[in-house]
């Protein structure tokens, strides 16, 4: 396995025993895979820009007073290179990677293309942690069976994931097909909470949180957020989540329960823009830190 020195890590940190793999214990991983994507096209260059702009976030956490990376190394990792896999070869490879990992001991974050790639990381986080449930930030439900004949659509990944028998909680859903809404409508396994209904509910963190299990994989598609501040995506629905908002949730999660690993996917870089991918690169330090600071 070969890893980043600070002229391209996560940071861009300096100190060899911060970065290197063995001393590290989180681990960023990049999978920019995209094969699937139906309307703006760019999120293989997601991960990449995420990285890049990521070394101009500052060590220092003003919300948690620390700087976490000097409490537990960040290693990342060249990006997977997928050699023409798609579909499920696609996703054996991506699980197969993130088990690597996961066997060695650390806290693996995933920066992706295309949200396909969730599904392999989910099915190499539910080998080894029981009872594991999914909570998805996102726009789009991603319910459906299939999209354009393929099960390995990306509007098809928490089916697939639903199909492993992954409990899943959907946060800020405001685009979906009427048979994904009766899918999240019959059964105990999906609680979704639709971006609308979350405004008019001051408990929805709570009530969002009281439907999990004790461990999570949290999986962040940026279009979960609103178009007006995390404007490089590859489909943008208005009405999403706000910053301050999604920090205090997040807060929320990582206190109450084990959140054992998480990704970032989709954003799709805008030429002449750095607003997103700074945003979510400052979005994964904040999730490292705090997931450190419980």
């Amino acid at each position: 396995m070969h890893f980043y020195d600070y002229e391209k890590n996560f940071l861009g940190i300096t100190e060899p025993e911060l970065y290197k793999y063995d001393t590290a214990k989180f681990v960023i991983q990049s999978a920019p895979y995209e094969y699937t994507s139906s309307y703006k096209l760019g999120s293989s260059q997601g991960p990449d820009a995420i990285l890049k702009a990521s070394h101009f976030v500052e060590f220092y956490d003003e919300m948690l007073g620390i700087e976490t990376y000097k409490k537990v190394g960040i290693a990342t990792m060249e990006p997977m290179n997928f050699h023409h896999k798609v579909d499920a070869d696609a996703i054996d490879y991506i699980e197969t990677e993130t088990e690597k990992h996961i066997k060695a001991g650390k806290f693996v974050v995933s920066l992706g293309a295309e949200h396909t790639v969730t599904l392999g990381f989910v099915k190499a986080h539910n080998k080894h942690y029981k009872n594991l449930c999914v909570v998805q930030i996102d726009a789009h439900a991603d319910l459906r069976f299939s999209y354009h004949d393929n099960l390995f659509s990306h509007a098809s990944v928490m089916a697939r994931i639903h199909e492993q028998d992954v409990p899943l909680t959907q946060i800020g859903i405001r685009a979906l097909s009427a048979p994904e809404a009766e899918l999240s409508a019959s059964t105990n396994k999906i609680h979704t909470f639709y971006a609308h209904n979350i405004r008019n509910n001051p408990h929805w963190m709570d009530d969002a949180i009281n439907t999990l299990s004790e461990n999570v994989y949290l999986t962040i598609d940026a279009d979960g957020f609103d178009p007006s501040i995390m404007p490089a995506v590859g489909t943008a629905e208005p009405g999403g989540l706000f910053w301050d908002e999604t920090m205090e949730f997040l807060r929320k999660l990582t206190q109450r329960k084990n959140v054992v690993g998480f990704d970032i996917v989709e954003c799709a870089p805008i030429e002449g823009s750095v607003l997103s991918e700074y945003s979510l690169a400052k979005l994964a330090y904040r999730l490292i830190g705090f997931v450190t600071k419980k």
